[in-house]
């Protein structure tokens, strides 16, 4: 089996839709994905995913079945109650005397690295930002959701791994959105989500791809053999689009801080 995690091209967030830059780097991926009409196609229900899965959708003619768990991953953390949330999320902004809700993975380095539970495959549960959040809540679906579409193709989890009911080589391709992304992956590979949240940038467009490895009759683990790959935009000479990213250099704020 061979698995596809596609991030939508560069997002109006605002509009919830693609910017003309997100459209012509969506336009390039279909070229790239023309050769799998026989892919089954799954589409997060936020419309940037959606924008972004049309065009391949259009080159290959299938259509793409909705599934709510591949929205963004939607944990918001409650910092009001924690001054070390407060100071891990900085410049979070007030709702009258309330700070409002922090995207999960979207804490300051030094605070998340500096805790060995954040690291931790299953310790991550018992960290500060779990206990204010809807974090371990919002995870678990996810994880069900992926493990139950799998169980529909023949690999049903047991443990760490995957049991093989009904071996194959179907690809299941998967447009959604860089957090939800590394929630699979840490599902997949039994991993906190922290590290790939702060570890890898998903590029829009890019493609991380999966295959399962059944070195052993009857059980499968999934190996990446492309992470982030955008390789489809520097062949059209397309510009990566930076949302992935934040500043190289604190210096430099012409980017991302």
């Amino acid at each position: 089996m061979r698995l596809l995690l596609i991030r939508h091209g560069d997002p109006d967030y605002a509009h919830d839709t693609l910017t003309e830059k997100g459209r012509r780097e969506a336009a390039l991926l279909a070229e790239e994905m023309k050769g799998f009409s026989k892919a089954e196609f799954y589409v997060s229900p936020l419309g940037r995913a959606r924008d972004t899965a049309a065009f391949t959708c259009r080159q290959t003619g299938k259509e793409p079945r909705i599934l709510d768990w591949l929205e963004e991953f939607p944990a918001k953390v409650d910092i009001n109650d924690s001054e070390w949330l407060q100071r891990a999320y900085p410049d979070t902004r007030k709702e009258g005397n309330r700070f409002a809700g922090r995207i999960a993975w979207d804490m300051l380095p030094a605070y998340w690295t500096s805790s060995p539970e954040y690291f931790d495959r299953m310790l991550w549960r018992n960290t500060e930002v779990a206990a204010h959040s809807d974090l371990i809540e919002k995870y678990d679906r996810a994880a069900a959701g992926l493990d139950a579409l799998l169980a529909e193709h023949g690999y049903a989890r047991r443990g760490n791994l995957y049991q093989v009911r009904e071996p194959n080589e179907e690809t299941l391709v998967f447009f959604c959105h860089f957090g939800i992304s590394c929630v699979l992956l840490s599902h997949l590979w039994g991993v906190s989500p922290f590290v790939l949240w702060h570890s890898m940038a998903l590029a829009p467009t890019s493609v991380t791809e999966l295959v399962t490895e059944e070195r052993e009759k009857g059980y499968a683990y999934f190996r990446a053999v492309r992470i982030g790959d955008i390789s489809h935009l520097y062949t059209a000479g397309e510009e990566p689009s930076f949302a992935a990213r934040f500043c190289e250099t604190y210096e430099n704020t012409r980017q991302r801080h």
